[in-house]
């Protein structure tokens, strides 16, 4: 495929395989103990499916802080402050509903006089490369804080790669079970039952420290290389079987 790659499955188990035997299968319960039940005979396969995409979104948190004298002087400092970073958003093309504003707080000094305080703001990039360019903005236009940035998946990539996980999953399953149906010396009829569940999602996260520093007069420029993000799901199949011929 393109830009996805499956992995192998992983955690793939057999909870309960019945050859042989008509009109029954068998369980274990929470004691472990081994029983017979009365029910169509079954065999019932769990199993994991994991596809992997190159990251197609990016979030960062930029901050910046103030102190002053009095509480008025800081929030006025705050906002003097915030305007060259929704500037800078808006020159890099930065959509006004990717720009949260996030914590807002004044606050008294701690043993000490007067005010500091701190406003941040929450970015969604679309562009994952960009993410170093939106970072080196923010810092000259006076950003004191960045957050850590997240590499993760659109919602629409995300949905996508959910029903590729399943069907990895649901292909692990399929081979798992005639697998046991094989050794048995019985045949899969069917499909009686599916459960899906654990879908989720991988995230690769920088923290600001992992940029790397230089003694250079001019800072480099802020460069990340974003490994790939998985997405996994998995799924318990219960299938019908019957004597082999």
């Amino acid at each position: 495929m393109d830009r996805r790659q499956f992995l192998a499955a992983s955690s793939i188990g057999v909870a309960a395989a019945v050859a042989g035997c008509t009109g029954s299968a068998l369980s274990s319960d929470e004691g472990g103990e081994t029983t017979r039940e009365t029910s169509e005979n079954e065999i019932t396969v769990s199993a994991d499916g994991e596809v992997e995409a190159e990251p197609d979104r990016a979030t960062v948190s930029v901050g910046i802080e103030a102190s002053g004298d009095t509480a008025d002087e800081v929030r006025d400092e705050l906002a003097s402050r915030s305007d060259p970073l929704r500037e800078v958003f808006d020159d890099l093309g930065i959509p006004d509903e990717n720009v949260e504003e996030g914590r807002f707080r004044i606050h008294p000094v701690r043993d000490g006089d007067g005010f500091e305080g701190s406003q941040s703001f929450h970015l969604t990039i679309d562009d994952v490369e960009e993410a170093g360019v939106v970072i080196d903005e923010s810092i000259d236009a006076g950003a004191d804080d960045i957050g850590r940035v997240n590499f993760t998946l659109r919602e629409e990539t995300r949905e996508e790669l959910r029903n590729d996980a399943l069907d990895e999953a649901l292909a692990n399953a399929d081979s798992e079970a005639e697998h046991v149906a094989a050794n048995r010396g019985v045949e899969i009829t069917g499909t009686n039952s599916v459960t899906t569940s654990d879908v989720s999602y991988g995230t690769t996260r920088y923290a600001a420290d992992d940029v790397a520093e230089t003694d250079d007069a001019a800072p480099p420029e802020t460069e990340f290389d974003a490994g790939p993000v998985s997405v996994s799901a998995s799924v318990t199949v219960t299938y019908g079987f019957e004597d082999a011929a």
